[in-house]
């Protein structure tokens, strides 16, 4: 059994390291994916001090790409650290695993740059409907919003994933 999770831990997330897949449940509609952080702690995103003390843990179901026609939701243990300096602004933060989840969103980063770059090639209703297309259930304005961000982090040299809430309006050009 050991040797399978090790596989499907292989085939799910290649490139990341920090991850132990628990088990895979697959049923008609989902798989869903129970999986958590492997890593011993975890550095402050506001200080960058290093903690590997436990405050507490949740689960997150953070959504991937699809598989095989199916939607794909994680089972994510994550874990809250108590940071280690006690001038920082913060006393606890939650791991981030590289490469898979960010704070506050509700899509891994594949699903995120999949989304992307339907959003930009496409924007809009056509986006949303490939979308649909390829398993992923979205709505036209989130597929502007994730086209919005990837052209403001485009023109600010960043490349793709800079944090914006709300879209911007351009200026209306008035003509007399």
């Amino acid at each position: 059994m050991e040797e399978v999770l090790l596989r499907l831990k292989e085939l799910l997330f290649p490139l990341i390291a920090a991850v132990a897949v628990l088990s895979v449940d697959v049923n008609i509609a989902i798989v869903r994916v129970d999986a958590r952080c492997t890593a011993d702690g975890a550095a402050c995103p506001v200080c960058v001090t290093y903690s590997n003390q436990v405050h507490g843990s949740y689960l997150r179901f953070p959504a991937d790409v699809p598989s095989g026609g199916r939607r794909v939701v994680l089972q994510l243990k994550v874990r809250r650290f108590n940071c280690g300096n006690s001038d920082g602004a913060r006393r606890t933060f939650v791991e981030q695993i590289p490469g898979l989840t960010r704070r506050h969103s509700q899509r891994t980063e594949r699903l995120r740059s999949t989304l992307a770059s339907v959003g930009l090639a496409l924007a809009g209703r056509a986006g949303a409907r490939i979308a649909g297309v390829l398993g992923v259930s979205i709505s036209r304005s989130t597929v502007l919003r994730h086209d919005l961000v990837d052209r403001q982090a485009a023109r600010r040299g960043q490349g793709s994933g800079g944090a914006v809430h709300r879209p911007v309006a351009e200026p209306a050009l008035c003509s007399r």
